[in-house]
């Protein structure tokens, strides 16, 4: 029996998420049937975590067993002739047995892109926020910057978030702007659900002056939703890249300064 490493690109827009469930096509199942018309047989993708509806993956981590004696690039090239455009294997590693994508990984890369500008872009409407007024991005710099460390980010969790902690480690968050797009990167061992989409919008209030820059050190220390931002839109999250060990199938070393280079 063999494991086999996934790295997959998506655009999540039609789907409504990674994870199979009864209402709405998952991207899982998609990829699922795909390998099932290639191999001859079911396999059931482990995956490094879930995206929501409307989230992207330029590198989603999963695994699944196999008896098939395929070499490595039958699992991209064969995979991919039966996926939509929208789904794409971009490699194939073989891994040791017992691999688990969730809790071997060491950190996870989330980008979250805004788009500034008066006038709404049609061809970005489903891959960045697209914000009106004009930011104060040295506010928002320094907002950021207290996300980095351990913390309870209890006031940054969708109501729904059923995880029994609520405490993460953040390893590093950099923002960055190109014309009128914003990229704010955060690299952390885990996220909780709606995370960084609430991170995001609560540091966009701050650059709309709603806020001031100490407010998130004021959250992350009372932990009240409720005082927090708005949860921003799906369409601007992608998650960029899984961190694993080095002899977990090819794994990077984790950047803990800086977001990964891409």
């Amino acid at each position: 029996m063999r494991t086999i490493k996934l790295t997959i690109e998506y655009d999540g827009t039609r789907y409504s998420g990674w994870q199979i469930q009864p209402n709405g096509l998952a991207v899982q199942q998609v990829i699922e049937e795909a390998l099932e018309r290639l191999l001859g047989e079911a396999v059931r993708l482990r995956s490094s975590g879930r995206t929501d509806a409307g989230v992207h993956a330029r590198g989603m981590a999963a695994a699944f067993a196999t008896h098939r004696d395929l070499p490595l690039r039958a699992f991209v090239e064969g995979t991919n002739r039966f996926l939509p455009d929208d789904i794409a294997i971009i490699d194939a590693v073989e891994v040791r047995a017992g691999f688990k994508p969730i809790k071997d990984a060491l950190a996870k890369h989330y980008r979250y892109t805004i788009r500034v500008s008066p006038v709404r872009s049609p061809l970005h409407r489903f891959h960045a926020w697209h914000v009106k007024d004009q930011l104060d991005l040295a506010a928002m710099e320094a907002a950021l910057s207290a996300f980095t460390g351990r913390h309870d980010f209890a006031a940054f969790r969708a109501s729904n978030c059923v995880s029994r902690t609520t405490v993460r480690r953040i390893d590093s968050v950099a923002m960055s702007r190109e014309d009128d797009f914003i990229f704010i990167d955060v690299v952390g061992e885990g996220f909780l659900k709606n995370m960084i989409r609430i991170m995001v919008g609560t540091v966009v209030d701050v650059g709309k002056g709603r806020f001031a820059p100490d407010h998130i050190a004021w959250l992350l220390q009372n932990r009240d939703r409720k005082k927090a931002g708005v949860t921003a839109p799906a369409c601007g999250l992608c998650l960029m890249e899984v961190f694993y060990p080095p002899d977990d199938g090819k794994g990077e070393e984790l950047p803990i300064s800086r977001p990964a280079a891409f």
